[in-house]
């Protein structure tokens, strides 16, 4: 929101809740923009996360078919 231009509405109501939390408007802007980076930066890391599960191997095929009943 820092690079975009805000409009007079959008720099007044931010200014408020920046008031309200007790810090300057820019330092306000910067906390904003790390939390949604943050916030980015934990979707990726949690869609790494779920990455589909390993075939099992050679082994582990052969086994479970030799339990399976005929």
């Amino acid at each position: 929101m820092t690079k975009q231009k805000m409009t007079e509405g959008q720099r007044a109501y931010e200014q408020k809740r920046a008031a309200k939390a007790g810090v300057s408007l820019e330092k306000w802007l910067d906390m904003k923009e790390r939390e949604k980076r943050d916030e980015e930066r934990a979707r990726e890391q949690a869609a790494k996360a779920v990455a589909p599960p390993k075939k099992p191997g050679l082994l582990t095929r052969l086994l479970d078919a030799a339990h399976k009943p005929l």
